[in-house]
This record gives C-alpha cells, sequence and structure tokens, in this order.
C-alpha cells in the first residue's frame, strides 16, 4: 500500500476526510467533530458548518439503519465509505455502502421523488412523514433523505454500482 499515492489522491480531489469501515455512534460522532474543527479552520460559514455536519452524521446513519434492518452479514457488506471534500465553493458529502438488488429501485424513486420537489414541498413532506406512523421495527422516522434535500444547494446525485447477482453498491452526494 502507497500512502504517498493515496494522500496524493486525496489531495488532488480535495478530499478533506474519508472513513471506510463499520460505523458506531462513536466513530460518527468523532468524524462529525473533524469536520468541524476542520471546516472552522477554513472559515467556513457557521450554517455551512452545521449543514456539512449534520449529513456527514445523516448518510452513514441512513447506511447503518439499512445495514442493521436489512440484516447485512459482518464484514466488507457491513461496512461503509463516507468522504467529505471541498468542489469549488462548496462542500460535497458522499457515503456508499453496499445494497441488496431488490431496493435499488424503491431508492431511485425516492431520490428521484425528492430531488423534484422545492423547498416548500420538501418541508410539507417533511412535517408530514413526522407526523406519520412509523413501520414497525423502523429505526428512524424516515425523514433522513428529506432533511438532507433540505439543506444542500443542489440534487443530490446517487450512483448504483452492479456487485454481484445479489448486490450493489449505493453512492449518494449531497453538495452544500
Amino acid at each position: 500500500m502507497d500512502l504517498f499515492q493515496i494522500k496524493k489522491e486525496f489531495n488532488d480531489s480535495n478530499i478533506l476526510i474519508c472513513f471506510n469501515g463499520p460505523f458506531s455512534h462513536s466513530i460518527l460522532e468523532e468524524i462529525g467533530i473533524a469536520i468541524r474543527n476542520h471546516l472552522d479552520n477554513e472559515n467556513v460559514t457557521k450554517a455551512a458548518i452545521s449543514d456539512v455536519f449534520s449529513i456527514d452524521i445523516e448518510l452513514p446513519q441512513n447506511a447503518r439503519n439499512y445495514i442493521i434492518e436489512r440484516q447485512l452479514p459482518p464484514g466488507e457488506l457491513s461496512s461503509t465509505i463516507v468522504v467529505v471534500a471541498r468542489k469549488d465553493e462548496t462542500h460535497a458529502v458522499t457515503s456508499g455502502n453496499y445494497i441488496l438488488k431488490e431496493d435499488v429501485q424503491p431508492l431511485k424513486e425516492r431520490i428521484e421523488q425528492i430531488n423534484a420537489m422545492n423547498a416548500d414541498d420538501l418541508k410539507a413532506l417533511y412535517k408530514k412523514q413526522l407526523r406519520s406512523e412509523r413501520p414497525e421495527g423502523a429505526r428512524g422516522a424516515g425523514i433522513g433523505l428529506i432533511d438532507i434535500a433540505r439543506k444542500t444547494s443542489s440534487n443530490m446525485e446517487y450512483n448504483i454500482r452492479p456487485v454481484d447477482d445479489r448486490y450493489d453498491f449505493f453512492s449518494l452526494t449531497a453538495f452544500i
């Protein structure tokens, strides 16, 4: 492994932080603190820091909840990668994880539905979702993607990469 080359690629891609592996609450918290400190040192506005921090926590938390809910086996299939990078005057937060093929289409439809909404529609959907009943065993209120979309400066971007006959690799990027 050539760490110098990895560091160079990170620098060339303006990657501020990257974590790859299984997530826990304590890891999410530590990464969030590191991002907040890094952005503070760059004189980024408090609102932008808050949004990047929030999305940096929300994306891997969504992946973690999915992995637990779908009972993906330990190891590579239950790991997540999160990357925070600078892109021109914005920041990009990207998270990726394995996903069952059967879950790809509903997830794509949900993201496209949310991306098609304006700020008022997102606010109304957010409130509606908070008031709705949660399915039994749900790990959250189902507002993660809606909340992310409300904080972004443009549509969320996603990518699906086929892995094998059972899994794809899903990644989602939010720009702040």
